[in-house]
């Protein structure tokens, strides 16, 4: 793995001690610079010689001209070779950037790159995604600045709701990493989480190690990152998001994914599956082959619950692994949907909703025991959810998550 510096970039939000406090948590973490930019701050609302203390200190102009004081404290000065009247920087200091307004051809973005610079000034080179498939532009773009200026020179990124993964494909030969601490706020659209890469940056082995990921919607809790081997991209889309583009223009450059919800189904179509829903899928030379090994989680949960018969809340992805394992196993499933509710449930449950999908107003349990099948935070919301409306929930989601987990794992050694 290439040493690259992993950069956060201060909320808008934060200043005073409050600032600092975020670099400090960020050192503490994995990152390697801290950036401002004219922007997110007023001259005044940072003491950037306090943060240039704490770590190595990016300066950005965005719109508004630096103030004198912060490029005397920056490791980095982050001129725009479009926009910047001069790209005055102290000797060694320049990062040279360009934010394309839309994607480019990566003849039109080398003609960005015509203005002279210092030997030893940094490149940044950003544009929008409009689609997918503008991955293979931007690496070719990578390609061509890394022949003009130099392997350790050259950062390109890609911005926009479908960006993550192309920033993770492009980070194998980037020299600077943009990261996101968390939470909210990002400062670009597309960022990685800076925990997940500092986890890659220790784990991997180099950068010809094939890809991994989880595709899915509000997954920061997901836990797959930190079990299965690095490099392993958490892809946090949009619902609405074209996953099949992006799962298409990425056969080139990933082994295989974990798919959660609510993109089980929509893969299991895409891919040609012969089942209603997928959790996995593996390179198989130009194609993708599709699994579910939901059906792993699906048979500890079950075996777990230790009925005979079982109801279903919700008929998604995951409903259609519990409905295998029930026919294999000879058990009683009944599926019930949210319209179908009808208050009070008695019995043996699974509770397949995602907690961020509101429950029926009317759902009341009277006796019944509720299986969870989401783990971490997720699941401790769902399983709360369950008592207040009267019910007893069994946090089984990470039984689900360790077998399914271990059968995604054999089958990716498989990838060709």
């Amino acid at each position: 793995m290439r040493a690259t510096r992993r950069i956060i970039t201060l909320p808008p939000t934060l200043t005073g001690e409050d600032a600092l406090g975020f670099a400090r948590d960020g050192l503490r973490r994995g990152a390697d610079v801290v950036e401002v930019r004219t922007d997110l701050h007023a001259p005044d609302a940072i003491d950037p010689e306090a943060l240039s203390r704490v770590m190595p200190l990016l300066v950005s102009e965005r719109g508004k001209p630096l103030p004198t004081h912060w490029v005397q404290a920056a490791w980095r000065v982050d001129r725009d070779v479009e926009r910047a009247n001069a790209l005055d920087a102290p000797p060694g200091r320049l990062l040279a950037s360009h934010h394309a307004e839309g994607p480019l051809t990566t003849a039109e973005a080398l003609r960005r790159w015509s203005r002279p610079l210092p030997s030893d000034a940094l490149v940044k080179h950003v544009e929008p995604m409009d689609v997918p498939s503008d991955l293979e532009v931007l690496l070719e773009t990578q390609r061509q600045l890394v022949a003009r200026f130099g392997a350790e020179r050259v950062t390109v990124l890609g911005m926009g709701p479908v960006a993550l993964p192309a920033r993770a494909v492009l980070s194998s030969r980037n020299g600077l990493e943009y990261l996101a601490m968390g939470g909210a706020w990002t400062a670009a659209p597309g960022q990685r989480l800076l925990d997940d890469v500092v986890r890659e940056h220790r784990k991997a082995k180099g950068t010809d190690t094939p890809r991994l990921g989880i595709l899915g919607t509000s997954i920061p809790h997901s836990r797959s990152p930190r079990i299965h081997r690095q490099p392993f991209d958490r892809i946090d889309l949009a619902e609405a998001a074209p996953v099949e583009a992006v799962v298409d223009s990425l056969l080139p450059h990933y082994a295989g994914f974990a798919v959660t919800s609510p993109f089980k189904m929509r893969l299991a179509r895409h891919t040609g599956s012969s089942l209603e829903a997928i959790n996995t899928l593996v390179r198989r030379g130009s194609r993708w082959e599709s699994f579910n090994t939901d059906t792993e989680g699906a048979r500890a949960v079950l075996e777990r619950l230790g009925s005979t018969s079982v109801s279903v809340l919700g008929d998604g992805g995951s409903t259609q692994a519990l409905r295998l394992v029930a026919t294999e196993q000879g058990l009683a499933l009944r599926v019930v949907r949210r319209a179908e509710v009808q208050a009070p449930l008695t019995g043996d449950w699974v509770w397949t909703w995602p907690d961020r999908v509101a429950p029926p107003e009317t759902l009341r349990f009277e006796g019944a025991r509720v299986a969870v099948i989401a783990y971490g935070a997720p699941g401790r919301r769902v399983a709360a959810e369950i008592v207040s409306r009267g019910g007893t929930p069994l946090l089984l989601g990470a039984a689900w998550f360790v077998a399914q987990a271990r059968r995604q794992r054999q089958l990716w050694e498989t990838a060709t």
